[in-house]
């Protein structure tokens, strides 16, 4: 078929504005992509550095980023937040920091390596963690007293740590630790192997273990609630995929993720 000129510059024009309606100019952040190929553009590699009670929650928040964005890959780092903190303060490159307490992120926030404001995203609790079926009859937070358990505790420069002294500190236990562990999951994986007869872990990480270890619920937890927060790093080497990233966890579908893996809202 023959155009004329005329037709031939209508089309050409037509066919330009095709994409000029914005609705499929920037790609769905909330687990719930926009229509359009523009939504389902790579973001590229993506690296997060997170607190290690936040390993399942964010597992799953970042396939789902990398569904919504083929070509993406989100690669994390987990661990204590005292750790993850002194890495990125030295330098280590990154693009997200999601911390397990506001003192680990203020840290990082001093030494200038945050873009913007942390929001706080999630809230966390202590849980008492034992061997399943609870063989040794631990009943409550007083039993950490006690000479004749072997007790795991996370070190107290660890958040999961610093709530329990807090716990322990609001009953008036002097608690008698046999290991003090790295991180919560280290703490979790000494109950998981029936190496301790109880640990002070967040409630996430029980329900994380499944029936490998059965949690215990006490009062005083109220006492040690841990607020973590979110940041993109000021020197991101992928500002757009950390922006994306935090924007998915802080919508309702990154929230509904964290609240069946045992998170509170703050």
């Amino acid at each position: 078929m023959r155009r004329s000129p005329a037709a031939l510059v209508l089309a050409l024009a037509l066919a330009g504005c095709g994409g000029d309606d914005g609705s499929a100019a920037t790609a769905s952040a909330t687990g719930e992509p926009s229509s359009g190929a523009a939504s389902a553009r790579s973001l590229g590699d993506v690296t997060v550095l997170a607190a290690s009670s936040l390993t399942e929650a964010f597992t799953t928040l970042g396939e789902q980023l990398e569904a919504d964005h083929p070509g993406t890959t989100v690669r994390f780092s987990f661990a204590a937040s005292s750790e993850l903190a002194t890495q990125i303060t030295q330098g280590a490159p990154a693009d997200v920091f999601a911390s397990a307490s506001p003192a680990t992120m203020e840290q990082v926030v001093d030494a200038g390596a945050v873009a913007g404001q942390p929001k706080v995203f999630v809230r966390n609790r202590l849980q008492i963690a034992v061997p399943a079926g609870n063989p040794a009859g631990v009943k409550g937070i007083e039993d950490f007293g006690r000479q004749d358990l072997t007790i795991a505790l996370c070190a107290p420069e660890v958040p999961c740590g610093d709530a329990a002294a807090r716990a322990f500190e609001a009953v008036g236990v002097t608690a008698q630790p046999d290991t003090l562990e790295a991180d919560v999951k280290a703490v979790l994986s000494k109950v998981i192997l029936g190496e301790v007869d109880a640990a002070m872990v967040y409630r996430t990480d029980v329900r994380a273990a499944g029936d490998k270890v059965d949690g215990l619920d006490f009062p005083e937890s109220a006492d040690a609630v841990n607020d973590y927060p979110i940041a993109e790093l000021g020197d991101a080497p992928n500002p757009a995929g950390a922006k994306a990233f935090v924007d998915l966890v802080r919508s309702a579908t990154g929230l509904a993720v964290l609240a069946e893996a045992g998170f509170e809202q703050p």
